[in-house]
């Protein structure tokens, strides 16, 4: 059965203009994306990482002709600015918030003024408006967040708090969100590293049970040996940052039974990443 295409605002979002004739030399050096081959008017994905390699923002990369637009944390908006702000030196950019509005449509291919979802396609469209005319169906954010969920899409600012996750632990690698041929930025040492020697223990993966989520968290047990720890959610389903080598056997949260989803966009793990 066709499903009606829905649109959402994402309160939880905000809108950064970085403007300016150095704006592309200026993020190329700090941002996990390749800004300088990005054609005017394309979406990218991305985020800005510690110099030791940990995520600190997600963001959402939109170039125009002086210019783009960062779609970023609403909650992390003013820090992220502070932090651009602080790199800035002696580029010539100019940093500031915009009162647009983040808007995501899905259900739907294609739609005027919206554009894909770099991370996947079945994520649907998001467009940046004071304007939220359309003739799709008004859906609220948590819908929104539970179509994202049901595709095991991460949501780095709720499950990975600021510069405790690695992004390829958050699948950024999977999604779209690190260039590793672009050359430097920051955290790229590290990055890199992981993706060459494949020390990729841990992965954030969608998980179902039966009834109330647990607290964020909460520890998956294999038995009696840590598994992971429960992300966000809601009931019934959750993301859950997992061990790859803990993942065969009963897992368990608080007693009660869990399975992994693993998503069909996600390459299944190489022999020697599970254990028994």
């Amino acid at each position: 059965m066709t499903q009606s295409p829905l649109f959402a605002p994402l309160v939880s979002r905000a809108v950064i203009a970085v403007e300016g004739p150095d704006w592309r030399a200026f993020l190329q050096g700090l941002l996990t994306q390749d800004v300088e081959s990005q054609a005017t008017g394309i979406l990218r994905y991305g985020a800005l990482l510690t110099p030791q390699g940990r995520l600190l923002y997600d963001l959402f990369i939109l170039a125009g002709e002086t210019g783009c637009w960062l779609d970023v944390a609403a909650a992390h908006r003013d820090a992220l600015i502070q932090r651009l702000t602080f790199y800035r030196l002696r580029a010539k950019v100019t940093i500031s918030p915009t009162p647009l509005a983040v808007v995501a449509l899905w259900n739907r291919d294609r739609s005027e003024g919206f554009l894909p979802d770099p991370r996947l396609s079945t994520l649907g469209l998001r467009s940046y408006r004071a304007d939220m005319t359309t003739d799709a169906v008004l859906a609220t954010e948590a819908d929104y967040q539970a179509h994202r969920l049901a595709l095991g899409v991460p949501d780095p600012t709720h499950d990975a708090p600021a510069d405790t996750t690695y992004p390829i632990e958050a699948n950024f690698d999977l999604l779209n969100g690190i260039d590793f041929k672009k050359g430097c930025f920051v955290g790229q040492e590290t990055t890199s590293r992981m993706k060459r020697r494949g020390t990729i223990k841990t992965r954030m993966l969608p998980i179902h049970f039966d009834g109330p989520q647990p607290a964020f968290g909460a520890e998956i047990l294999n038995g009696e040996r840590r598994a992971g720890q429960v992300l966000s959610g809601q009931d019934g389903r959750a993301m859950g940052s997992m061990r790859l080598d803990r993942m065969v056997g009963t897992l368990t949260i608080d007693g009660r039974p869990i399975q992994i989803h693993w998503p069909s966009w996600m390459p299944l793990p190489v022999a020697g990443d599970t254990e028994p």
